[in-house]
């Protein structure tokens, strides 16, 4: 998913955003959505809304405070108690709810919580809001499955460049069938090595639940190097260099082009 996206829930626009991975729900777009005066410090403050909360922040906050959180909900529910957001995250080191400023400023929540914050606007306002960030979801996922296609197939078109070499330079006229296969698997397994540390054979021994291959369950990223490589390997072999020299510098290009993948701006759009 991208940094940031919009959906509509009943007419209103929510923000999204992704912190470290996870999505996050705008519930400050969301309050938008409820008749009369009501803030996140008045569901902040709701003995269930704490105890859900704390619950959430156990399960998913290897640094939560307990000891603090106690305290806060020992409060919770009385009259005269008080708890903004800023004191919640201070207190207990809390990551379910976080406050961004800036264009797409806003208090956010892990969608977990947003989800039931909408419950809080309204039983419809919830439903509308399960809905349409699934269909937020689904279709980043689709996107993101056609981009891996392609690139598998983009890979596989240049897996041919990279046989052509191996038939022409590494393979002599009078090997068989089998011992062809296993000059084609070896090359294909300096691939594997410089892009994934491992051998195909290896990969299977250690996933035995998987299905596919170790290129099947590359990342989009990793399909990108692996077309590269391959086109790359092709060329090295035309010039005669050596297999181990081959892997040596496969391997640096693979490290390189990934890290340079990884932080490119393009690919983020992707997912």
């Amino acid at each position: 998913m991208a940094k940031n996206k919009k959906i509509t829930v009943l007419n209103i626009p929510v923000n999204i955003t992704e912190i470290n991975d996870q999505h996050y729900i705008c519930i400050t777009d969301m309050l938008k959505g409820k008749d009369g005066d009501f803030f996140i410090s008045d569901w902040l403050r709701n003995r269930n809304t704490v105890e859900f909360l704390g619950i959430w922040e156990s399960v998913n906050n290897p640094v939560f405070n307990y000891g603090e959180f106690a305290i806060i909900k020992s409060k919770a529910g009385l009259n005269n108690y008080k708890l903004s957001v800023k004191e919640w995250m201070e207190k207990t080191k809390a990551i379910g709810i976080k406050a961004k400023a800036g264009r797409y400023g806003g208090t956010y929540a892990h969608a977990d919580i947003a989800l039931e914050f909408g419950m809080w606007i309204s039983a419809e306002f919830k439903v509308y809001l399960i809905r349409e960030f699934q269909r937020l979801k689904e279709a980043e996922n689709d996107r993101l499955q056609l981009a891996w296609n392609l690139q598998r197939t983009l890979a596989k078109v240049n897996y041919s460049i990279h046989t052509d070499a191996i038939k022409a330079k590494l393979i002599p006229k009078s090997l068989t069938k089998k011992q062809t296969a296993i000059i084609y698997a070896n090359e294909a397994d300096v691939l594997n090595m410089a892009l994934f540390g491992k051998t195909a054979k290896a990969w299977r021994t250690q996933k035995t639940n998987e299905k596919g291959n170790i290129r099947d369950q590359a990342s989009l990223e990793q399909l990108v190097v692996l077309s590269n490589l391959e086109s790359l390997n092709a060329v090295f072999i035309h010039q005669g260099v050596i297999q181990s020299e081959r892997l040596r510098q496969l391997n640096q290009i693979a490290i390189s082009q990934l890290t340079s993948l990884l932080n490119a701006k393009a690919m983020k759009k992707l997912k």
